[in-house]
């Protein structure tokens, strides 16, 4: 789940790049305009995604090594 939550977020922010120094939006033009109703179900995944990964910030990081 995690995984996929960062995926969601990384597509977020390659959109939001691709959107702020280019003008492009990716998303958009993959399913047909940023009105297009499969193009805001993606908006709405990812910024869900982003949302629940604020709480990556409280959980304890599994891949730390203790020394």
């Amino acid at each position: 789940m995690r995984n996929l939550i960062l995926v969601l977020v990384i597509i977020g922010a390659v959109n939001w790049g691709l959107i702020g120094f280019f003008g492009y939006d990716l998303v958009g033009s993959i399913f047909g305009g940023q009105l297009a109703l499969i193009s805001r179900i993606i908006f709405a995944v990812v910024g869900l995604a982003g949302i629940y990964a604020i709480s990556f910030f409280f959980r304890p990081n599994s891949h730390t090594v203790e020394s």
